[in-house]
């Protein structure tokens, strides 16, 4: 006998590629339970089945920093409350990090990819069940987007939830209207300048001497940021051609704001409607 729930929970995380960089992405999560009828004729009560599967993959994978730690790309420093990931770039740049331990999950593997995080979830979904769980299936995909739309990165200090941690993301659709009319060409325009970028608050930036890890020396400029949050000291340094500065908080309301009003100084008198999503089905509307 089998239990399915389709659309269980969203997953907003963002993982390291040596080619990419920072990838933010959102994945829809679909589960299939294989097991025995229990005393009460169920596999497992549906109620169930939302809250409990969907509290371990929250703790697992959303909202973290997922790393390949088999990487040869990847070294990872592990102390008692923080860790330290430097990860090289192909173009030979580096991201390094130190955050609290709770904001990463170390994935033993080259490379991340779909394949990896499902079978990684059924491995720890799977031990933490009743017993009568015999088997489950957890498909992660991405929403189906037909139109442009960007991968970015970033982190809420002043978040007291897991928005605070300092790389995390999502892969976000995008949707601009010019005096009620969507416009292809300007979507277009901002999911080529967010592709897979680091969206990082003006206040957060400090000296790459400020830091407290040792910095992998290159020629490559580097964007320092750094902040004290709930969960703890969060420090990032990457490529600076990687990221955008932005002159305001990086919550969704006010990337809906900012992307507004920077159309707003191109298009004059013309009404500008900007619809800016955080992952899946949910974000913030900006009008000028």
């Amino acid at each position: 006998m089998k239990l399915f729930v389709r659309d269980l929970t969203v997953i907003d995380s963002t993982y390291l590629d040596s080619a990419r960089g920072f990838v933010g992405e959102s994945y829809q999560v679909d589960v299939t339970l294989q097991g025995k009828l229990n005393d009460q004729s169920m596999i497992l009560d549906f109620s169930l089945v939302k809250k409990q599967i969907k509290a371990i993959i929250d703790a697992e994978v959303d909202h973290k920093l997922l790393v390949p730690h088999a990487s040869e790309n990847c070294s990872v420093i592990l102390e008692s409350q923080r860790t330290q990931v430097n990860f090289t770039l192909d173009d030979n740049s580096v991201i390094q990090l130190k955050c609290p331990t709770e904001a990463y999950c170390l994935l033993e593997s080259e490379k991340i990819s779909i394949e990896l995080l499902e079978t990684y979830l059924e491995q720890v979904v799977l031990l933490q069940l009743p017993e009568n769980i015999l088997d489950l299936e957890i498909k992660l995909r991405n929403e189906k987007i037909s139109t442009p739309y960007y991968h970015y990165t970033h982190g809420l200090k002043k978040h007291n939830g897991n928005c605070q941690r300092i790389a995390h993301g999502h892969r976000s659709k995008l949707d601009i209207f010019i005096n009620d009319e969507y416009n292809e060409d300007l979507v277009k325009d901002w999911a080529n300048r967010w592709k897979d970028i680091y969206l990082v608050s003006e206040e957060d930036i400090v000296e790459k001497s400020d830091l407290s890890f040792i910095v992998i020396k290159n020629d490559i400029d580097k964007l320092c940021t750094a902040y004290h949050a709930p969960q703890g000291y969060f420090e990032l340094l990457m490529p600076a051609h990687r990221a955008e500065v932005l002159p305001k908080d990086t919550t969704v309301e006010q990337l809906a704001e900012f992307i507004c009003e920077q159309i707003k100084k191109r298009v004059g008198p013309e009404t500008v409607t900007v619809y800016a999503y955080e992952g899946i089905g949910k974000g913030a509307i900006a009008e000028l």
